[in-house]
Order: C-alpha cells, then structure tokens, then sequence
C-alpha cells in the first residue's frame, strides 16, 4: 500500500473519530438541557403555586424571574413583558424606596425586610412586607436578587385597629385571624429605671456579669391574654396548657431570647421585627415573624404590649427550595452529565482565575491532560454503553487520587484535565503517578461482568514555567499528551522535557 493511501486511510479514521466524539457531546448536551429543563419546570410550578409573590433579578436590576402571584400585587405597565422591565428604573418601585433597599441588600450581602404601601393593580391599597436575599455564587459574589412579597394589608389594619381602645380592641384581638399576645412589662419597665438610677448604663454587660439577673427580669412581665389565633399556632387544647411553657426551656437559648426582649424595653425600642423559631406543644416547629405594637396610652409604662407572630413557616420552606433548587442549577450548569465533573465552561471561568490569584500570590499552577489510550477498542470490544460507564468509573478513580482544591474536568470524550492550584512541576508529577498508579491497579466494568485494564497518558503543564495564561497552559499541557502519545501511550510527560 503506497504512502498516499495510507495517510487517505488515517485521515478518514480521524474524521470518523471525530465524528464520534461529535456524536457524544451532542449527546450529552441534550441530556443536560433535558435535565435544565426539568428544573425550569419544578421551579415555575413551586414559585406558581406559592401563596406570595417571588421575584428574582440579576445585579442591574433586569428580572430574571417571576412568579403569577407577584404579578397580581404590583401595578406592570401593560403589553409589556415582565422580564424586560428595568426594576431600578420602574417608577413605583423607585418611589416607594424598594430599589434603595435592593441596592443595599446586594451591597450587604445580607437579607433584608422591609413594608411598603402600594398600589394595587386594580387601584385599591396594598400593604405588602418585602423579603431581599442576596443570591450568591460558589466564591461569595452576589450575582441577583431573590425576593417574596407578602400581602400584610389585614395585618397591617389589625396593627392600626389595635391602636384603638375598647371592646373593639377586644373583638379584634380575640377573633384576628394572627396570632396575638397582650402582656405586661410595666413592673419591669420601672426595675430597669431603678437600675438606671443606680448606675447601671450597660444593660448588655450588666446581664452578662449577672446571668441571674435574665430569670429574674423575665419574671416580671406578665402574660395578660392570648387570642385563639395563638393557641392554633402552639397547637394547645385549651388555654391552660399556655399558662407555663411561653418561654425556652434550654437555658442558653433563655438566656439569649431574655437578653434580647430586656435590652428592647430598656433602650424603648420594642417594636423592631425579628423571626424566631418556636416549638409547639405537640413538638413541631414553627417559623414566626414578631412584632411587638404598645397600645396606645401605655407608652410611659409599657402596661400594655401586644405582641403580633405570623407563621412563615410556609415561606421559608419555600424560600430554602427554592434556593436548593437554584443551587442545583448552577450546579447542572457547570458539571458534565455523564461524569458529575466539572465540564470546560467551569474550566475556561474558574482556571483563569486561579492564574490572577497565583500571579497575586506568587504561586504556581500546574494543568495534567489525560487522554485514555485505545479507548476506541474497549467501545467497539464491549459496546458504546460500556464505554459511558468505564468513562465513569476512570472518573472516580481520578476523584479518589486528588484534593481540593484539585479539581478535574471532563474535558471531551476519554480526555481528562486535572486542574492543581499551588503545585509545581514536581508534585503535579505525582499526582499524574497517582492516579496512573490508581488505573493500573483497577479493573474496569467488574459489575457488567467484565474484567477491562484501561491506561492513559499524561501531559504536565505548569504556570508560570510553562505559559501565563489559560490557552498558552492547556496548549503546553496537550503538545506533551501529544508527544506521549505518539511514543508508545501509557507513560506521564512534562512540558519543556522531550
């Protein structure tokens, strides 16, 4: 057979190969869009289904997200879609002030609550408590927004109502459909002012200094009544049951409520939101969200404080699927289908990142291209199936030989990277012999019935040594796999060493 022919012949097994690595990546795409899908699907019928409106946008204000519900409370202009309206150039949202506050969240990165009246989009008024949690990606960057709208419009009436004296106070707090405590901190109110008289201006150090002190003024504000609303929430029988047990049994957790609730009335400042986590008597948990509202004409004395707890247990149940399920997103956007590594997009953002943060901190950065040698004879030996699992089986001898913050790549088809930040040359060298090591040692497919030895071969690039940045890395990486491969297979190589 001539040379021509020969090279005819090599060239079309190339393009068939390429053709089947083509095949396979398509592949693998469609199942990871069907997978994205599925999680598209579970979120729209999670946030459809809420009874609260549930907002996400990115850091430039652009809705990336958005439920039916919200689309209910706020007043969008019409025939306009949604996802293209700018929120921090959206005239009601400015006015009210709720941009600043998401502007702010994201510069926190803390959540925040906040109450807003609004126009509702038939034109009655609203009142609506807002709900900020920044979205953070995996190194800690806010990368959006996610937000609950709560419709408060019967709580914030019942506030409002309450502030009025008389049986009318009375039926509203016996039948509101929240759940409400009235209590007593007058005789505490006037043993803090006692405490004040005698030189007592840190209350914070004081409790502290005297722990005992926490039980003793806990004992001084009486419960005066609760409505029926609060013996649903701490699923009691009877009003009996609720006479003892108001407060924390575990003492830490005592001591902190008690310091808390003392160091609001001794500073007059008690009408702050705050959410707890109750247990009810029958043992369940309950998210609450408390106010505490002092009823009008008891200011100096704090005789009468009602205290408001709205049950979000709901909420939060949903606010923590939804952050699962936004997790997992992110995740199924930055893995490989068949493997569970990382795939070339997390490859190509988080690697050039590490080369800034190597150039920052004078450290090296070294890159292993692995390539499985005859993988083609396993495929057509056992079949395209089997060559899936080996594929995943050599997967997890690679994860089994690396640390963080090693990670490895499924980089296409049979080849591997394994990414070692902080390496040099030398100790990339034995993590290559590792998990060379590792394969050697390993039969393959043993729960398929089958007993297969799979090799590789292996390329070594290290920064700065061998280039500065991500292409200049993986091209010395893999002119030395190359190298390797046309020598014999099976064997590690280092980039500058032929």
């Amino acid at each position: 057979m001539t040379s021509e022919c020969k090279t005819r012949e090599q060239l079309l097994s190339a393009v068939d190969a390429l053709r089947r690595q083509l095949s396979k990546a398509e592949e693998r795409r469609k199942k990871a869009e069907d997978a994205l899908r599925n999680l598209e699907l579970r979120d729209r019928l999670l946030g459809d289904s809420a009874p609260f409106g549930i907002l996400t946008a990115d850091i430039t204000g652009r809705i990336t997200g958005l439920n039916r519900k919200i689309q209910e409370m706020l007043p969008w202009p019409a025939g306009q879609g949604l996802t293209s309206i700018d929120l921090f150039g959206f005239k009601p949202l400015v006015e009210a002030g709720i941009v600043e506050e998401f502007q702010r969240c994201i510069k926190m990165k803390e959540p925040i609550i906040s109450k807003h009246a609004c126009v509702a989009p038939h034109g009655e008024k609203w009142y609506l408590r807002f709900y900020y949690s920044p979205v953070m990606d995996e190194v800690g960057n806010v990368t959006g927004i996610l937000a609950f709208l709560e419709d408060i419009t019967h709580q914030k009436l019942a506030e409002e109502t309450v502030r009025e004296s008389g049986e009318r106070y009375r039926l509203l707090f016996q039948y509101s459909p929240i759940a409400l405590i009235e209590r007593d901190a007058s005789q505490l109110k006037a043993y803090l002012e006692q405490l004040r008289g005698a030189g007592v201006t840190e209350f914070s150090d004081y409790l502290h200094k005297s722990p005992q002190e926490a039980t003793h003024c806990m004992s001084m504000i009486k419960t005066v009544a609760f409505n029926d609303a609060f013996l649903r929430l701490m699923e009691a029988d009877n009003p009996d049951q609720l006479r003892v047990g108001l407060y924390p049994t575990d003492p830490d957790e005592f001591f902190r409520m008690a310091h808390e609730v003392i160091l609001m009335i001794a500073q007059n400042n008690i009408s702050q939101e705050r959410e707890r986590v109750l247990l009810t008597l029958k043992g369940n948990k309950r998210n609450v969200l408390i106010k505490a509202l002092i009823v009008s004409g008891h200011e100096d004395t704090f005789a009468r404080i009602v205290i408001s707890l709205v049950d979000i247990s709901e909420r939060k149940r949903a606010e923590e699927a939804l952050r699962i399920s936004e997790q997992k997103f992110r995740e199924q956007a930055l893995r490989d289908n068949l493997t569970g590594l990382y795939n070339r997009r997390y490859l190509y953002k988080s690697l050039s990142e590490l080369i800034e943060e190597c150039k920052d901190d004078g450290l090296p950065l070294s890159l292993i291209f692995m390539d499985l040698d005859n993988f083609k004879q396993v495929v057509d030996a056992h079949g395209h199936l089997n060559g899936s699992r080996a594929i995943q089986e050599v997967a997890a001898t690679i994860r089994n030989a690396i640390r963080e913050p090693a990670y490895a790549v499924a980089y296409a088809g049979d080849e591997f990277v394994v990414v070692l930040p902080g390496s040099n040359q030398s100790q990339a060298m034995e993590t290559a012999c590792s998990i060379r090591s590792q394969m050697n040692n390993t039969l393959y497919l043993r729960e398929e019935g089958l007993d297969v030895k799979l090799n590789a071969s292996f390329g070594i690039g290290t920064f700065p040594d061998h280039a500065g940045d991500v292409t200049g890395l993986l091209a010395a990486a893999d002119r030395i796999l190359f190298t390797i491969k046309g020598k014999g297979k099976d064997a590690i190589g280092l980039a500058g060493i032929s």
